[in-house]
């Protein structure tokens, strides 16, 4: 699946980047370089979406039916 998400990306106090999305609460990276951090912010987000699909998957009944859709 590919997916295009905003990424904030702002100046640590303390030093480095930090990184939030704000289509996926929750979502957060940071790093020494903006790179780093937006590399970061892109695993925490492939994480929780695999965890809230895991979730909502678990337990469906065998007739549910399973497909896709393309958002632009």
């Amino acid at each position: 699946m590919k997916a295009e998400f905003t990424a904030i990306i702002d100046k640590a106090p303390e030093g480095g980047y930090w990184a939030i999305c704000p289509e996926i609460p929750g979502a957060n990276g940071q790093g020494e370089t903006v790179e780093e951090a937006k590399e970061n912010l892109k695993e925490a987000i492939e994480l929780i979406l695999k965890d809230r699909r895991e979730d909502i998957l678990r337990g469906l009944p065998d007739d549910v039916i399973l497909d896709k859709v393309e958002v632009a």
